[in-house]
């Protein structure tokens, strides 16, 4: 059993909180801080006092603070599920302190939307020689992807040629315009050049510039667009027999003209402008005025889609699979009173730090999720509330 803290307290952590207290066999004591205390002590009464033994006011850019209450709780391993902004300051404190890491998003600075593992894979040799392990990306995508590629390299193929991820939200939340997870690093990524891989160099595209319309398993046909996720940029360098990896995600009509008129008004940059005397960033105040992703929950229909096309050689024949899950949003709220994106993250997160801190993923040093045996990750997801399925493919997708 096991002392955790985690960090951050939006609908990730609310999941993230209630699944880890379902275990107390594997987290002993949870502990959880936020810059916003009530919302600390809001997930406090929905999993229970006797499980969220403690709540606490951080400041998590501040690795000096961090440290301070880490100090005073002593836990094994913290679950970093606040903004990429603060993955560095928390990961100093984790080194300061002698403990474990885990998050769910790459880093990122605030002033610049450039999302690449440079920064978290520079840590490998200070966590390695501190007997520390911190694992990065243990979401569903980055995070379950990357598990999912693992698994069929491991049971499928002898090489992985070609690896389309894909992201689809089959769901109706019933508002005009809202993210599915925190809008700053949702419209942060929308809006960025897309990004894919191939023939051993990165090729770049126009935001939002390149679709297909794909079927999805039990959600059906969606357009899909091309754009960069951070788990192409780990997949490619550790499994070097790719030659194409890209990442595709669905938009409806209505969000993209939403965003495009925002974008168009600058309500997308994250430059700071001078309003009455005082500076503030455009993005961050449209996050303030949109719906707050944890409260979509309520009234939420319909399914996910999240899976990995991967195409590549068996005993030297081609062959395709796509594996993936489907997730209900009204099954997610009767569950946990969360929203499906918001599960799909949470439960993973959970199960990556449980793996940790029973052994199965132990070992000092900055790592990825398909950098570990996939098989009791993949037991777990279907134990834990996100069943997956593989479908051999009659071709592969679509080039």
């Amino acid at each position: 059993m096991s002392k955790v803290l985690i960090i951050g307290a939006g609908g990730v952590a609310g999941v993230v909180v209630q699944k880890c207290a379902g275990l107390p066999e594997v987290f002993s004591e949870i502990h959880l801080a936020s810059r916003t205390l009530s919302k600390c002590q809001a997930l406090q009464e929905k999993a229970g006092k006797d499980r969220v033994v403690g709540v606490y006011q951080v400041d998590a850019d501040d690795s000096a603070e961090v440290a301070e209450l880490i100090r005073g709780i002593n836990p094994s391993l913290v679950i970093n599920v606040a903004l990429p902004y603060q993955d560095l300051p928390i990961m100093d404190a984790c080194l300061e302190t002698g403990v474990h890491y885990l998050d769910t998003a790459n880093y990122e600075p605030k002033d610049e939307a450039k999302f690449e593992y440079s920064w978290q894979w520079a840590y490998q040799e200070r966590f390695k020689e501190k007997g520390l392990m911190a694992l990065l990306g243990a979401g569903f995508d980055p995070g379950v992807t990357n598990v999912f590629t693992a698994y069929a390299a491991k049971h499928y193929f002898d090489e992985v040629h070609y690896l389309d991820i894909v992201d689809c939200n089959g769901g109706d939340h019933g508002q005009a315009f809202a993210t599915n997870f925190n809008p700053e690093i949702n419209i942060r990524e929308i809006t960025q050049k897309g990004k894919y891989w191939e023939n051993g160099e990165w090729h770049e595209t126009d935001p939002i510039s390149v679709r297909k319309d794909l079927d999805y398993p039990n959600v059906g046909v969606r357009p899909s667009y091309l754009l960069f996720h951070e788990e192409l940029e780990s997949l490619v360098k550790h499994f070097p027999t790719i030659k194409r990896a890209r990442f595709w995600m669905t938009f409806g009509e209505q969000y993209l003209t939403h965003l495009r008129v925002l974008e168009n008004v600058g309500m997308t940059s994250i430059q700071p402008v001078e309003f009455e005397g005082k500076k503030i960033v455009p993005l961050e105040f449209l996050k303030a005025v949109l719906p707050n992703p944890g409260s979509l929950a309520e009234g939420y229909t319909g399914k996910t889609c999240i899976g990995t096309y991967v195409t590549g050689l068996k005993d030297g024949q081609e062959k395709t699979i796509f594996i993936y899950n489907n997730c209900d949003h009204a099954e997610t709220n009767k569950e946990v009173g969360a929203q499906a994106v918001s599960y799909t993250t949470g439960v993973p997160a959970m199960i990556g730090a449980s793996m940790m801190l029973q052994g199965h993923w132990m070992e000092p040093g900055v790592w990825n999720m398909e950098q570990f045996d996939p098989d009791e990750f993949m037991e777990r997801l279907n134990k834990y509330g996100l069943p997956w399925q593989v479908l051999e493919c009659d071709k592969p997708f679509e080039k």
